[in-house]
Protein backbone atom coordinates (compact mmCIF):
# COMPACT_ATOMS: atom_id res chain seq x y z
CA UNK A 1 0.00 0.00 0.00
CA UNK A 2 1.32 3.44 -0.94
CA UNK A 3 1.14 5.79 2.06
CA UNK A 4 0.09 9.32 1.10
CA UNK A 5 1.60 12.12 3.19
CA UNK A 6 -0.23 15.26 4.29
CA UNK A 7 1.34 18.72 3.76
CA UNK A 8 2.45 18.86 7.45
CA UNK A 9 4.07 15.44 7.08
CA UNK A 10 5.89 16.56 3.96
CA UNK A 11 7.17 19.62 5.83
CA UNK A 12 8.45 17.33 8.59
CA UNK A 13 10.19 15.24 5.95
CA UNK A 14 11.67 18.41 4.48
CA UNK A 15 13.25 19.17 7.86
CA UNK A 16 14.72 15.67 8.00
CA UNK A 17 15.91 15.91 4.43
CA UNK A 18 17.48 19.32 4.97
CA UNK A 19 19.72 17.81 7.64
CA UNK A 20 20.79 15.09 5.22
CA UNK A 21 21.61 17.73 2.64
CA UNK A 22 23.59 19.68 5.23
CA UNK A 23 25.64 16.59 6.05
CA UNK A 24 26.76 16.30 2.44
CA UNK A 25 27.94 19.91 2.55
CA UNK A 26 30.08 19.03 5.57
CA UNK A 27 31.44 15.65 4.51
CA UNK A 28 32.81 16.75 1.14
CA UNK A 29 35.81 18.39 2.83
CA UNK A 30 36.86 14.95 4.15
CA UNK A 31 36.71 13.30 0.73
CA UNK A 32 40.39 13.52 -0.13
CA UNK A 33 43.33 11.16 -0.60
CA UNK A 34 44.46 9.69 2.72
CA UNK A 35 41.09 9.85 4.47
CA UNK A 36 39.50 6.59 5.51
CA UNK A 37 35.85 5.72 5.19
CA UNK A 38 35.86 5.46 8.98
CA UNK A 39 36.77 9.18 9.09
CA UNK A 40 33.56 9.84 7.16
CA UNK A 41 31.61 7.61 9.54
CA UNK A 42 33.00 9.44 12.57
CA UNK A 43 31.73 12.72 11.13
CA UNK A 44 28.30 11.14 10.62
CA UNK A 45 28.24 9.88 14.21
CA UNK A 46 29.12 13.34 15.49
CA UNK A 47 26.61 14.97 13.13
CA UNK A 48 23.59 12.98 14.32
CA UNK A 49 24.56 13.59 17.96
CA UNK A 50 25.00 17.32 17.34
CA UNK A 51 21.54 17.62 15.77
CA UNK A 52 19.72 15.33 18.19
CA UNK A 53 18.54 12.91 15.52
CA UNK A 54 19.01 9.24 14.82
CA UNK A 55 20.96 7.76 11.94
CA UNK A 56 18.58 5.99 9.56
CA UNK A 57 20.86 3.08 8.71
CA UNK A 58 22.70 2.13 11.90
CA UNK A 59 21.05 -1.01 13.27
CA UNK A 60 18.67 -1.30 10.31
CA UNK A 61 18.44 -5.04 9.60
CA UNK A 62 21.72 -5.28 11.52
CA UNK A 63 23.70 -2.77 9.45
CA UNK A 64 26.62 -1.56 11.62
CA UNK A 65 27.14 2.08 10.58
CA UNK A 66 25.52 5.46 9.91
CA UNK A 67 26.94 5.65 6.40
CA UNK A 68 27.24 3.43 3.39
CA UNK A 69 30.61 4.22 1.76
CA UNK A 70 31.11 2.45 -1.56
CA UNK A 71 34.39 2.85 -3.45
CA UNK A 72 34.92 2.35 -7.20
CA UNK A 73 33.34 -1.02 -8.15
CA UNK A 74 31.27 -1.05 -4.95
CA UNK A 75 27.72 -0.09 -5.89
CA UNK A 76 25.99 0.32 -2.50
CA UNK A 77 26.16 -0.73 1.16
CA UNK A 78 29.92 -0.51 1.58
CA UNK A 79 30.73 -0.60 5.32
CA UNK A 80 33.02 2.17 6.67
CA UNK A 81 36.36 0.87 7.89
CA UNK A 82 39.65 2.19 9.26
CA UNK A 83 41.41 0.07 6.65
CA UNK A 84 39.59 1.55 3.63
CA UNK A 85 41.77 4.46 2.57
CA UNK A 86 40.62 6.86 -0.14
CA UNK A 87 43.22 7.10 -2.89
CA UNK A 88 43.87 9.58 -5.68
CA UNK A 89 41.57 8.79 -8.60
CA UNK A 90 38.96 6.86 -6.61
CA UNK A 91 35.26 7.61 -6.59
CA UNK A 92 33.29 7.11 -3.39
CA UNK A 93 29.52 6.91 -3.10
CA UNK A 94 28.16 8.06 0.26
CA UNK A 95 24.61 7.18 1.32
CA UNK A 96 23.23 8.83 4.46
CA UNK A 97 19.88 9.18 6.20
CA UNK A 98 18.39 10.45 9.44
CA UNK A 99 15.21 10.08 11.43
CA UNK A 100 13.82 13.39 12.71
CA UNK A 101 10.42 13.87 14.32
CA UNK A 102 9.61 10.28 13.35
CA UNK A 103 10.26 10.77 9.63
CA UNK A 104 13.12 9.58 7.46
CA UNK A 105 15.35 11.62 5.17
CA UNK A 106 17.63 9.82 2.68
CA UNK A 107 20.10 10.86 -0.01
CA UNK A 108 23.31 9.73 -1.71
CA UNK A 109 26.08 11.32 -3.72
CA UNK A 110 29.23 10.11 -5.47
CA UNK A 111 32.39 12.16 -5.01
CA UNK A 112 35.69 12.17 -6.90
CA UNK A 113 38.81 11.69 -4.77
CA UNK A 114 41.51 14.07 -5.93
CA UNK A 115 42.32 13.98 -9.65
CA UNK A 116 39.90 11.42 -11.07
CA UNK A 117 39.89 9.92 -14.60
CA UNK A 118 37.60 11.61 -17.10
CA UNK A 119 35.78 8.31 -17.64
CA UNK A 120 34.76 8.30 -13.98
CA UNK A 121 33.77 11.97 -14.05
CA UNK A 122 31.54 11.21 -17.04
CA UNK A 123 29.97 8.31 -15.15
CA UNK A 124 29.15 10.63 -12.24
CA UNK A 125 27.80 13.37 -14.52
CA UNK A 126 25.52 10.95 -16.33
CA UNK A 127 24.26 9.38 -13.09
CA UNK A 128 23.44 12.78 -11.64
CA UNK A 129 21.75 13.76 -14.91
CA UNK A 130 19.70 10.55 -14.73
CA UNK A 131 18.51 11.59 -11.27
CA UNK A 132 17.58 15.04 -12.56
CA UNK A 133 15.60 13.53 -15.46
CA UNK A 134 13.87 11.15 -13.05
CA UNK A 135 12.86 14.03 -10.80
CA UNK A 136 11.47 15.91 -13.82
CA UNK A 137 9.34 12.83 -14.60
CA UNK A 138 8.04 12.65 -11.02
CA UNK A 139 4.96 14.75 -11.55
CA UNK A 140 1.33 14.14 -10.76
CA UNK A 141 -0.39 11.99 -13.37
CA UNK A 142 2.78 10.28 -14.55
CA UNK A 143 3.63 6.73 -13.52
CA UNK A 144 6.54 5.04 -11.79
CA UNK A 145 7.57 3.63 -15.17
CA UNK A 146 8.15 7.18 -16.43
CA UNK A 147 10.70 7.73 -13.65
CA UNK A 148 12.35 4.38 -14.32
CA UNK A 149 12.54 4.94 -18.06
CA UNK A 150 14.05 8.40 -17.59
CA UNK A 151 16.94 6.88 -15.63
CA UNK A 152 17.46 4.01 -18.03
CA UNK A 153 17.33 6.16 -21.16
CA UNK A 154 19.79 8.70 -19.77
CA UNK A 155 22.29 6.07 -18.62
CA UNK A 156 22.11 3.74 -21.59
CA UNK A 157 22.26 6.52 -24.17
CA UNK A 158 25.66 7.44 -22.68
CA UNK A 159 26.91 3.85 -22.94
CA UNK A 160 26.38 2.86 -19.31
CA UNK A 161 24.07 0.35 -17.62
CA UNK A 162 21.66 0.59 -14.69
CA UNK A 163 21.62 -1.74 -11.69
CA UNK A 164 18.50 -3.89 -11.64
CA UNK A 165 18.82 -5.74 -8.34
CA UNK A 166 18.46 -2.63 -6.15
CA UNK A 167 15.83 0.08 -6.52
CA UNK A 168 14.49 3.32 -5.14
CA UNK A 169 11.48 3.31 -2.85
CA UNK A 170 8.74 5.13 -1.05
CA UNK A 171 9.78 6.69 2.25
CA UNK A 172 8.10 8.24 5.27
CA UNK A 173 7.82 6.91 8.81
CA UNK A 174 9.64 3.85 7.47
CA UNK A 175 12.87 3.90 5.50
CA UNK A 176 11.48 1.61 2.81
CA UNK A 177 7.83 1.90 1.83
CA UNK A 178 5.84 1.12 -1.30
CA UNK A 179 6.20 1.68 -4.17
CA UNK A 180 9.49 0.35 -5.46
CA UNK A 181 11.14 2.69 -7.97
CA UNK A 182 13.33 0.68 -10.37
CA UNK A 183 15.99 2.39 -12.47
CA UNK A 184 14.76 0.66 -15.63
CA UNK A 185 11.27 0.34 -17.04
CA UNK A 186 8.63 1.31 -19.56
CA UNK A 187 6.91 4.67 -19.72
CA UNK A 188 3.22 4.67 -18.88
CA UNK A 189 3.42 1.62 -16.61
CA UNK A 190 3.33 1.11 -12.86
CA UNK A 191 1.51 3.01 -10.10
CA UNK A 192 0.24 6.49 -10.95
CA UNK A 193 1.92 9.39 -9.18
CA UNK A 194 -0.36 11.50 -7.05
CA UNK A 195 -0.18 14.41 -4.65
CA UNK A 196 1.32 13.38 -1.32
CA UNK A 197 3.56 10.61 -2.62
CA UNK A 198 7.13 10.78 -1.30
CA UNK A 199 9.87 8.81 -3.04
CA UNK A 200 13.58 8.17 -2.66
CA UNK A 201 14.84 8.06 -6.24
CA UNK A 202 18.34 6.63 -6.55
CA UNK A 203 19.99 5.84 -9.87
CA UNK A 204 22.86 3.34 -9.59
CA UNK A 205 24.77 3.39 -12.86
CA UNK A 206 27.66 1.14 -13.92
CA UNK A 207 30.54 1.67 -16.33
CA UNK A 208 30.19 -1.91 -17.53
CA UNK A 209 27.37 -4.43 -17.28
CA UNK A 210 24.49 -4.27 -14.83
CA UNK A 211 24.99 -7.61 -12.96
CA UNK A 212 26.09 -7.23 -9.35
CA UNK A 213 26.98 -9.52 -6.46
CA UNK A 214 27.20 -9.27 -2.68
CA UNK A 215 30.58 -9.72 -0.98
CA UNK A 216 31.07 -12.20 1.89
CA UNK A 217 30.44 -9.43 4.48
CA UNK A 218 26.78 -9.82 3.55
CA UNK A 219 26.35 -6.13 2.73
CA UNK A 220 28.76 -4.70 0.16
CA UNK A 221 27.35 -4.87 -3.37
CA UNK A 222 29.91 -4.81 -6.22
CA UNK A 223 29.71 -4.89 -9.99
CA UNK A 224 30.28 -8.42 -11.23
CA UNK A 225 32.79 -7.20 -13.84
CA UNK A 226 34.47 -4.98 -11.20
CA UNK A 227 34.00 -1.84 -13.29
CA UNK A 228 33.10 1.37 -11.51
CA UNK A 229 29.66 2.46 -10.35
CA UNK A 230 28.07 5.75 -9.27
CA UNK A 231 25.04 6.44 -7.06
CA UNK A 232 22.99 9.62 -6.62
CA UNK A 233 19.77 9.90 -4.61
CA UNK A 234 17.24 12.51 -3.51
CA UNK A 235 14.03 12.28 -1.52
CA UNK A 236 11.24 14.03 -3.43
CA UNK A 237 7.56 14.79 -2.86
CA UNK A 238 4.74 15.16 -5.37
CA UNK A 239 2.75 18.22 -4.27
CA UNK A 240 0.00 20.47 -5.59
CA UNK A 241 2.74 22.91 -6.62
CA UNK A 242 4.76 20.30 -8.50
CA UNK A 243 7.68 18.11 -7.52
CA UNK A 244 9.86 19.31 -4.65
CA UNK A 245 13.22 17.94 -3.54
CA UNK A 246 13.19 17.37 0.22
CA UNK A 247 16.86 16.42 0.73
CA UNK A 248 18.48 19.78 -0.01
CA UNK A 249 20.38 21.67 2.73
Amino acid sequence: MIIIKSPPEIEAMRRAGALVGRFFEEVKSLVRPGSTTFDLEQLAEEFVARHGVRGAFKGYLGYPANLCTSINEEVVHGIPSRSRILREGDVVSIDFGVVKEGYFGDAAKTFPVGKTPESSLKLMRVTEAALEKAIEASREGNRIGDISAAVQETAESAGFSVVRDFVGHGIGRMLHEEPQVPNYGVRGTGPKLGEGMVLAIEPMVNEGGYPVEVLPDGWTVVTRDRKRSAHFEHTIAVTENGTTILSLP
